[in-house]
């Protein structure tokens, strides 16, 4: 059942009845079975001006807006205006209250009922209309202008718009409630940006509705009207302020520097940022080689695979070949002839790692990284991210991605992932929302690590963290610990780029230094800083 305007005049409501009960209208001519003729003439009488304005209130509070145009003198602005007012003005519903007539003027109250995106609400004002004689057809008609829809519409603003005022206002809060903003955290920047985006409608927000007057270009000029005052939403996140703001102050000390940290529990992201502040966000969408962080990977196929023990013996050398390929040597071409596999782990010898590429088929290592680490699945974060990719090969692609060079790609999020990977022995996918806020299915790997490799693993990161390419870089820090250096040559890049990647209890992290040369002396600090933050 459809809602029916009603128009009142003086104190007595006068039902609205069809439109074929009010007379058919000639649409070019305005012309009635009512009409008083061309020939009538003079000033309008009294009962002229209270009869035209009752029967264009009529049709107006009854929607016909064709027939309330045609009892006004500019038929074609008037059932443009009216007809805008009830789409665009989201007019549901609309009663007129007709007061007396001074003159030729009838001054009405006005009860518009505003139906927008499920906000109802109602909206009174006052308006009037002055009633004149047609020049053409002598009857009395409405003289049309913006103003009889409201008083505050005029030639320069002449139409009635109702909408969003401002977009929703979304918080984004942290694991704790504390609100998270870009002044406080500016490198979050792009990240809390597109939080908003992707969970307003899930936040609980509300926006600003306003009916206004609009120009002749269609843009807002003065707000008439505030249906709603909107009230803000707010997103729940898996960040931790406090981490957050350590890892801000640890990059902005550094150029080029990114870093994550996460629960290897839960795999809840507890901070992100970068030193360079772009809409681009590389601790998340960065693809570039790891380096030596991705011997962790590399190690737990070797070790789950049988072919090598923490203590079987595996020299360094200072270079070595593969297969009479590429040459790859050490940092510094360092060499340990009696050294362990454990040892060559904490040293983060590369041509160990290369030596042993013949124990490992050619899609050993990336069925490794997937099937256990998740290094390849889609993964769904909360927000937009490059998940990794570790390609089969063989020859000096096999080589070189064993030590996390060739086209090994990886970011500060991956490489957080697989420390904690290694510290619990299971995936667990990165989020920085409650996953019951992401609708897709979250990535799971094929299985864990073996218990027989997980302890081995973990003795070796934690030799790397008191012994190691890591000591200095943990020194002092208590708990379980484990780390893993990185130094990465990339194409067209003097110094290479620095990693660094440790746990210490329930947190781990993964940051890098473009150009910063040894992973424990740049990208280190940054990774401590952020483990000391958090108990």
């Amino acid at each position: 059942m459809r809602t029916v305007g009603r128009v009142v005049l003086g104190v007595t409501a006068v039902a609205v009845v069809g439109v074929a009960g009010l007379g058919a209208y000639n649409l070019y001519t305005g012309l009635t079975g009512g009409d008083r003729g061309p020939g009538h003439d003079g000033p309008v009488s009294a009962s002229e001006v209270r009869e035209t304005a009752r029967d264009f209130l009529a049709a107006w509070a009854e929607k016909n807006d064709v027939r309330a145009s045609q009892l006004t003198n500019d038929a074609a602005s008037a059932v443009a205006a009216l007809s805008g007012y009830r789409h665009d003005g989201h007019v549901a519903k609309l009663t007129l209250k007709a007061g007396r007539a001074q003159g030729t003027r009838v001054p009405f109250d006005v009860r518009a009922d505003i139906s927008y995106e499920g906000t109802r609400a109602s909206w009174s004002y006052a308006s009037e209309l002055s009633v004149v004689r047609g020049r053409t057809t002598g009857r009395p008609l409405v003289d049309w202008m913006p103003s009889v829809l409201h008083p505050e519409l005029t030639a320069d603003r002449p139409a009635l718009r109702t909408g969003l005022a401002a977009p929703p206002s979304v918080r984004v809060v942290d694991r704790d409630g504390k609100e998270l903003t870009k002044e406080r955290y500016p490198s979050l920047g792009p990240v809390l940006a597109e939080l908003r985006k992707r969970y307003a409608a899930a936040s609980g927000t509300g926006g600003r509705i306003e009916v206004w007057a609009a120009g002749v270009d269609d843009t807002p000029a003065k707000t008439l009207h505030v249906v709603a005052k909107g009230r803000p939403g707010t997103v729940h996140t898996t960040l931790d302020a406090r981490v957050q703001s350590r890892a801000e102050e640890a990059v902005a000390r550094r150029s080029g520097a990114s870093v994550v940290a996460l629960k290897p529990s839960t795999g809840e992201v507890l901070a992100v940022a970068n030193s360079d502040r772009t809409e681009f966000n590389p601790a998340f969408q960065g693809a570039t080689a790891p380096g030596s962080t991705f011997k962790i990977i590399t190690s737990a196929a070797l070790l789950e695979s049988g072919k090598v023990t923490p203590g079987r013996p595996v020299p360094c050398p200072k270079t070595i070949s593969y297969q009479q390929g590429m040459t790859f040597h050490n940092v510094e071409d360092s060499e340990n002839p009696a050294a362990t596999f454990a040892q060559d782990f904490a040293a983060s010898c590369n041509t160990a790692f290369v030596s042993l590429a013949g124990d490992l088929s050619d899609s050993a290592v990336a069925d490794e990284a997937r099937a256990v680490f998740g290094i390849g699945l889609t993964w769904h974060v909360g927000v937009e991210t490059f998940d990794g990719s570790v390609p089969t090969g063989g020859g000096d692609d096999k080589a070189a991605a064993l030590i996390g060079q060739g086209r090994v790609q990886m970011n500060p999020l991956t490489v957080a992932s697989v420390a904690a990977t290694a510290q619990t022995g299971t995936f667990r996918q990165p989020v920085i929302v409650p996953r019951s806020l992401i609708r897709e299915e979250q990535a799971k790997t094929e299985r864990g690590l073996s218990p027989a490799a997980v302890r081995q693993l973990r003795s070796m990161m934690r030799l790397t963290a008191t012994s190691g390419t890591a000591a200095r870089a943990m020194s002092g820090l208590s708990g379980d610990i484990g780390a893993k250096t990185g130094s990465a040559e990339i194409d067209g890049q003097q110094t290479t780029n620095a990693w660094f990647t440790a746990y210490r209890n329930d947190i781990a992290a993964a940051a890098v230094v473009v150009g910063g040369g040894h992973g424990g002396d740049t990208a280190g600090p940054v990774v401590r800083d952020v483990l000391t933050a958090h108990g």
